[in-house]
Order: C-alpha cells, then sequence, then structure tokens
C-alpha cells in the first residue's frame, strides 16, 4: 500500500512537482541575495530616527517599510507624483529602486500559479500536496529499505539509479515535506479556508485633533529600535484626525499625530505568529540560510523523479504482472516474496496464477510490505525468497526478519519458506534459512517443510508445487519458464589459453562489443553501459539456465572480456573454451553494484586466485588516475597460468598498479595467496588503518583462508573482516 501511495502520486504529478521544485530552489536565492545587498542599520537606531532622516529627505513620505531581509523601502509623494525607493537607514536617501526584481516577480508567478490565477493556485496546490505525499511515503519505503529507522544512513547497495534515488531521499525528505507542507497552509490562507484569529487595535476615534508634533517627541517611536520594525504609516496630510500606525514584530499600535500618545495596541496572537513562521519556513524570508538549504533539497526533485520514474520503469519490465492480486485482508493465501534482481517474482507469478486457478484467493507483496496484522482471513503464509551475497536479505526483503522478530507471537496461519540460489556458491539460500529458523524460534506452525530450488530450475519448483498442493489438498502443478534479459550475441575476437600444463585449462576470451541503440546508451541499459566487475551471462546451448562470469573490462574499454576455467563436464565452461575467434555465444549483462572499485583515493587491496583475477585485472586496467593499489595473486605455476602477467607488468610501469604480490601454489613450497597476505602483515595493516578498502575473489575455499588470514592480520589493531564488511570496506566475489 505504502509503495503505491509512494508511486503513482510522483508519476501522475511528475511534471508538476518538477516545476514546483525548480522554481521553489530559484526563489531560495533571492532573499539571501537580498540579505546581503541591503544597506544595514547601526546598531541602536530608533523608528524614531529612521523616519526623522526619512522625512527630511522625502517630506512627503506616507510610508516607510522593513522587510525581514532588514531591507527598508520608503513611499512618498512628491508634487502630486508617486515616488519610491530602497533607503539607505544612514542617511535617509534612496539607493536603489524599490521596483520588484522582474526575473523574481515571474519566478513567483509561476510558482505560485503558473501564470493561470486561483486555478494555477489549485494545481499548484495538488502538486504540492503530492510532494507531501510523495516525502511520507517516501521516508516510510527509506526506513524499511535501510532496515529500521535507527538505520536510516546504513549502506545501500543495488543499482546505481536506486541508491542515488534513496540517498537523495534520505536528505532531502525532512526539507521537501517542511516545504510542501507550508505550501499547501499557504494555499488556504490565500482562498480563506483557514480560521481568521488575528487580534487587531481598534482604529481610535478620539484623537486630539492637534497636528505637527515632533516624531522625535512620540516615546513609542523613540523606544522602537528599527530591528522591529514592520510598517511606519503616516498621517493623511491636513487631516487632524488621521494617526501614525506603526506595525511591530511585537503588533500593532496607533499614535496621536499632534500629541505622540500612543491611542491603542494590540500584540500579535499566537494564530499570527505560527502564520507568520509558516511564511518564513516556506519564502526563506527572515531566515535565508534555511531558504537556500531548502532550495538546495528541493534540486533533488528532478533527479528523484528522473530516477524514480526510471525504476518503476524498470520494475514494470523486470517484475511480472501479478492479475487478480486480492486485497491482504481478503486473501486466504499470502504470498511474500524476497527479490534481488526480478527472477524470483517470475516464479511468484506462475505460483500465483496456479493457485488461483485452483480456485484459492492470493495476495502477492514483497516481505519487507509483511504486515500479519492485515492478513485477517489467511489460511497460509508462503515465502519464496532468494539471497544477497553470502546471506544477506534481497532488496524486497530488507526489514524483514526484525519484524518478524518483533512479534510477540507467531501468526495463526502456517508458513512455508521456498529458498532461491546457486548451490556453488557458499551462502546458498541462507537468507531463506535465516527466515526458516526464524519461523522455527517463534514457534511458527510449519505448512510443508524448508526447500530450495537450484540455478531458478523448473523442476526443482514443480516438485516443491506438489508438496504444497498435498498440504493444501489440491492438485497443483507449477509449470515455470524463467523470463531472461534481452541477450546479444557476442562475437569472439582473440583468445590466450593458459593452464595446461598444470591440469587447468584456461582462456582469457575477449568478444567484440555488440551494437547497442542509442536510448541503451544513453540510459545505460544492457551493454549500453558496464564495468569490470559486473556479471555476463552466459546461455549454454541444450540449458534454459544462465551461468554467470566476472567482467574483467568495462565499456571504455572496447570489448567484453571473460576469463574461464574449464571444469570437468562443465557445460557452459566446456562450450566457452571450446569457441575459436569468429564463433559467437548468446549472452546478456547483469549490474554487480556490491562489486565495484569506486572512484575514491583510498587504496584497494585486490587479492585472488586463478580465474579470480578476471575482475581485479579490469579494477586495475581503469586505474588512469593511478590511485594505490595493491594486488595479490595466486596461481599454480608461472610458466603455465601467470593470467595477465605481460599486462600487470606494463600496468606497473604506468602506474596504474602499485604493487604486486604473487604466490605460487605447484612449486618446491607450496605458497597461497593467504600466505602471502601473512607474510606482508604489517603493511596490509598499515593500509587498512589508512582507509584502504579488500576486494577478493576466486573459490570459496581460497575466500575463506583470506578471511582467517585478515582476522589473525588485523586482530592487533582491533579490526576484524566482519566489521570491515559492515562498513563496505570488505567485499567479495566468490563461487
Amino acid at each position: 500500500m505504502i509503495r503505491i501511495l509512494h508511486r503513482w502520486p510522483g508519476l501522475l504529478a511528475l511534471a508538476l512537482v518538477t516545476v514546483l521544485a525548480l522554481s521553489g530552489a530559484m526563489l531560495s536565492v533571492f532573499p539571501a541575495v537580498e540579505s546581503l545587498a541591503v544597506p544595514r542599520a547601526e546598531a541602536g537606531l530608533s523608528v524614531a530616527d529612521l523616519a526623522s532622516r526619512v522625512q527630511m529627505t522625502h517630506p512627503g513620505v506616507e510610508q516607510i517599510r522593513r522587510a525581514s531581509s532588514g531591507r527598508i523601502t520608503a513611499y512618498w509623494f512628491d508634487q502630486g507624483a508617486p515616488g519610491s525607493a530602497v533607503i539607505d537607514p544612514a542617511t535617509g536617501q534612496g539607493v536603489a529602486s524599490a521596483d520588484p526584481n522582474p526575473v523574481e516577480r515571474w519566478l513567483t508567478n509561476l510558482h505560485r500559479s503558473l501564470f493561470l490565477g486561483d486555478g494555477g493556485r489549485i494545481a499548484m496546490a495538488a502538486g504540492a500536496a503530492a510532494m507531501l505525499v510523495l516525502s511520507l511515503s517516501g521516508a516510510v519505503l527509506v526506513a524499511r529499505r535501510a532496515g529500521g529507522w535507527r538505520r536510516w544512513f546504513a549502506p545501500l547497495r543495488g543499482r546505481l539509479t536506486g541508491r542515488l534515488h534513496v540517498e537523495l531521499a534520505r536528505v532531502a525528505v525532512v526539507g521537501l515535506a517542511l516545504s510542501s507542507a507550508t505550501a499547501l497552509w499557504m494555499t488556504a490562507s490565500t482562498f480563506d479556508l483557514l480560521p481568521d484569529q488575528g487580534a487587531v487595535a481598534t482604529v481610535p476615534t478620539a484623537v486630539n485633533g492637534d497636528v505637527g508634533s515632533a516624531i522625535a517627541n512620540m516615546d513609542l517611536l523613540v523606544t522602537t529600535p528599527v530591528a522591529e520594525l514592520r510598517e511606519l504609516a503616516f498621517p493623511y496630510p491636513g487631516d487632524a484626525t488621521d494617526v501614525f500606525t506603526l506595525k511591530t514584530d511585537r503588533g500593532t499600535g496607533y499614535i496621536d499625530q499632534g500629541t505622540g500618545a500612543l491611542l491603542a495596541w494590540a500584540d500579535l496572537t499566537r494564530w499570527q505568529r505560527l502564520s507568520e513562521t509558516i511564511y518564513m519556513l516556506h519564502t526563506g524570508r527572515g531566515a535565508a540560510a534555511l531558504g537556500l538549504l531548502l532550495g538546495l533539497m528541493a534540486l533533488g526533485v528532478p533527479v528523484m523523479s528522473g530516477t524514480g520514474a526510471a525504476l518503476w520503469w524498470a520494475g514494470r519490465r523486470g517484475r511480472p504482472r501479478i492479475r487478480g492480486n486480492v486485497a491482504p485482508s481478503r486473501a486466504a493465501t499470502i504470498l511474500l516474496v524476497g527479490s534481488e534482481g526480478g527472477s524470483t517474482w517470475g516464479f511468484a507469478a506462475t505460483l500465483h496464477k496456479a493457485l488461483t486457478e485452483a480456485g484459492q484467493s492470493v495476495h502477492a507483496a514483497p516481505m519487507s510490505a509483511c504486515d500479519p496484522a492485515r492478513y485477517a482471513r489467511a489460511e497460509r503464509i508462503v515465502i519464496l525468497a532468494a539471497t544477497y551475497g553470502d546471506g544477506g536479505a534481497p532488496a524486497s526483503a530488507k526489514g524483514f526478519l526484525d519484524r518478524v522478530a518483533q512479534l510477540e507471537t507467531a501468526p495463526a496461519a502456517p508458513i512455508a519458506v521456498l529458498g532461491f540460489g546457486d548451490r556453488s556458491f557458499p551462502g546458498f539460500c541462507a537468507f531463506a534459512k535465516a527466515v526458516s529458523a526464524m519461523a522455527e524460534a517463534k514457534d511458527w506452525k510449519e505448512l510443508v517443510p524448508f526447500d530450495t530450488v537450484d540455478r531458478q530450475s523448473p523442476q526443482d519448483f514443480a516438485r516443491w508445487g506438489r508438496s504444497l498442493g498435498s498440504a493444501m489438498e489440491i492438485s497443483l502443478e507449477l509449470c515455470h519458464q524463467p523470463v531472461l534479459p534481452a541477450s546479444h550475441s557476442l562475437t569472439l575476437i582473440s583468445r590466450r589459453d593458459y593452464g595446461a600444463e598444470v591440469q587447468a585449462p584456461t582462456a582469457i576470451l575477449r568478444f567484440a562489443l555488440p551494437k547497442v541503440p542509442l536510448w541503451q546508451r544513453l540510459t545505460g541499459r544492457g551493454f549500453g553501459r558496464f564495468q569490470a566487475g559486473d556479471l555476463l551471462g552466459i546461455l549454454p546451448k541444450g540449458s534454459a539456465v544462465p551461468r554467470f562470469y566476472s567482467l574483467a573490462s568495462g565499456r571504455r574499454d572496447g570489448f567484453v572480456e571473460i576469463v574461464v576455467k574449464k571444469h570437468p563436464g562443465g557445460l557452459c565452461s566446456g562450450q566457452l573454451t571450446a569457441l575459436e575467434p569468429g564463433d559467437t555465444v548468446t549472452a546478456f549483462l547483469r549490474s554487480n553494484p556490491a562489486f565495484r572499485a569506486g572512484r575514491g583515493r583510498a587504496p584497494l587491496i585486490l587479492i585472488g586466485a586463478g580465474t579470480g583475477i578476471g575482475p581485479l585485472a579490469g579494477f586495475i586496467r581503469a586505474n588512469a588516475a593511478q590511485h594505490p593499489v595493491h594486488l595479490f595473486f595466486g596461481m599454480r605455476h608461472p610458466d603455465s597460468d601467470f593470467l595477465y602477467g605481460v599486462e600487470l607488468a606494463a600496468w606497473q610501469t604506468e602506474g596504474r598498479l602499485s604493487r604486486l604480490v604473487t604466490a605460487i601454489s605447484r612449486g618446491a613450497r607450496p605458497h597461497y595467496v593467504q600466505d602471502a597476505l601473512r607474510a606482508e602483515g604489517a603493511q596490509v595493516a598499515g593500509l587498512i588503518q589508512d582507509g584502504a578498502r579488500v576486494m577478493v575473489c576466486g573459490g570459496r575455499g581460497m575466500a575463506a583462508g583470506v578471511a582467517d588470514a585478515l582476522a589473525d592480520i588485523l586482530a592487533p589493531i582491533g579490526l576484524t573482516p566482519i566489521a570491515l564488511k559492515a562498513e563496505g570496506r570488505y567485499v567479495e566475489d566468490t563461487y
């Protein structure tokens, strides 16, 4: 529900909210410029002194106004002709035109009403309401993604578009909510929709009848500092019944022009002070620094609008539409999905359709939206959960475990948990296992035993579906066809072979960069934009399940490169290592933003063995800025599988690689990469103390050995690999 509440106001009011934000951001500059440019009144200057100086320069003065920025403007008649000017309070003389800035006036009309009068004001009020809804719902979604309000600024992962959207929202949401709420208040005030609770002093009728008392003798004007002045209106010349009207930050008063006596006074009410505070918060008048800050936050709206629309479109393309999704309060089956890249949603759609056709009422939602209080008629809760990295929650399941842990008792509806993953990875279905363990700890009744699906296997899914159907006492046949991303044909242009002498045939395969449409290059989709460390999905002949290889190149390199080791009986690796230049494969790209070198100047410690050198070589190749990079590379023998040996030497010469440490495992004295780390322990610890980031790529056995070595190296300085991972300074890409 929160996602829907966030999505549709943003999409429907996209242009309106963008105009509102940009015009507001530009208007926020004017109060700051004005406050810097206006002549300042000296400390202690009274209204009486100011009025006397202006009256001497302009005898026909009718009114003096002071803006919240400190600008003083006088209005007068001179021989029947009106005049006005910005006043220097030191002399009472005009120093600048009092006419409004035409650019500011134009922007103000655009911001308030789109130049359409009352109809435009209503439209812009609708835009402000949409922004308020977006701000409040967005805050809830940010908290969900971060894992709770206390983790508001927790590190993010995922695609750049999503991270940029959330990062901006984290900073800007408070300011946008404040700006939109105050805008709605001001619109309501404009249309007299708010109660009038202002107190105004009654204009006196009993006056002395004399004229000509000196301003310097009027006690109220003498004791009122210019810093409190808002407006001083002079009596009409020759009218003995007229009075001086003084408006200040404290209230409004009337002064007899003949005696200088105060005739009536009314303090500002709390309602008036609230209204003025809201005006100040919205316009920045009287708080220029705050106005600039809110203006800067508003500049994030166009970016968030664009990224939000892109995320919505990507979601529509990446997540299948689930038809007939019943409201959670009316569904017998609650289907919760934890997905990182979107593939698990495809399985959810297949299950939803099969259950619906079997006569069941089903509600499907992200795990992050879990709310047992809304499942009034639920007879079962089914969870399909992928895993991120080594066991983390996928994007659509953030906060789920914390939410379940806070429940006093488990829901009455029994639970079924199905995990999705790849058995070749050490964290196979680790998050789904954690969900199952949490349910067991809560004494949550189990509908069917915990099960897993390996590599998106339709057979595994169908087998589990039959078990679920049996538990529900219905016939349930799940026929799922995975939907793969749009693929391209890649042509091999060169290959270099290694490892035959040590029975580990390995090849560096370089493919020509495929031609991509202009829109993909502009949006960065597919092969339009990629970096070393992203994943190349290869669909081997005879299989519907892709295999993924870490890229050793980026778009700027002008080619697509991977490192492949032939595994005995390996379908995809066997086909790839048999390719000859000119042959083609079908492939697609998958972003891997969690394994990126980044752009900071902090040192990088790259650790890899065997084919794990692939993405690490890509990072070094892209290091044209010559940031400090230290590579620890393990191989079997330098004469057989020193992958990228020639390039690494050249990159050292060019300054792209600061230091290379190798470990040889097939020699007189077997030496592994973790042994090389221990030998350089003092330097490694020093680099990490200086902020270095550690990136590990290779087999999971090697990665475990590296983690143990780093634990020993870091212990004397009070750090651990776990602590570095929490800070985003230790990342792995293992297989």
